[in-house]
């Protein structure tokens, strides 16, 4: 008895902990994402969400990604994953499958593993941004994407839910432990009085 009590008491702190650690991660994320107006810069990479399918199955639909920005963008070669702007507010990671040069200015030819033909309009190097560097996470893009939202400041509410909800289901267990304890005290006593008393009788 005293062996499972002491398992679950671990057990508790662990998942206290889990939780605890993710509202701490919740609320960096998604404080990271409001200072920094867009995807989160971490140690001079920059996260980036691939809300496409068009790299996979190397860059799965609602990745995220770390890219490094910076350098000369007229380095990449064919092969290389490069991140670009196509549009005003529209950036692409794309595999680079030709690199051509003419005098100062260098080009690039993309398309995406998972795409058929390459990109309609070559890359100019000035547009390219960063380098993809393999890092890829599956699926916390949509959380990244929902925490740049009007509403993301509402993540911070499931982990500290789901905190007070455990404690909550803690104190209760508890409760009805002690009550169990002192149900089977009484119990016990109950039992002791009436064999005192048969043996008064005899």
């Amino acid at each position: 008895m005293m062996k499972k009590r002491k398992v679950m008491k671990w057990f508790n702190r662990i998942i206290t902990s889990v939780l605890f650690v993710l509202l701490i991660g919740v609320a960096l994320m998604v404080l990271i994402t409001k200072i920094s107006g867009g995807e989160p810069n971490m140690f001079g990479y920059q996260l980036k969400t691939v809300l496409s399918g068009s790299m996979e199955p190397d860059i799965k639909t609602g990745s995220i990604i770390a890219v490094k920005p910076g350098g000369d963008m007229t380095r990449f070669e064919k092969g290389d994953v490069i991140t670009f702007q196509e549009a005003e507010d529209k950036l692409v990671t794309h595999r680079v499958i030709e690199a051509s040069h003419s005098g100062e200015s260098t080009m690039y030819q993309t398309k995406g593993d998972n795409n058929n033909s390459p990109d309609a309009q070559l890359v100019l190097s000035e547009n390219v941004v960063a380098q993809y560097t393999g890092f890829t996470v599956p699926y916390i893009g949509y959380f990244i994407s929902f925490a740049q939202s009007k509403n993301g400041a509402f993540l911070l509410l499931i982990p500290g839910i789901l905190l007070i909800g455990y404690s909550a289901f803690t104190i209760w267990r508890a409760l009805s432990t002690a009550e169990i304890t002192s149900k089977e005290k009484n119990e016990g006593s109950t039992k002791d009085e009436k064999n005192l008393s048969s043996e008064s009788h005899s």
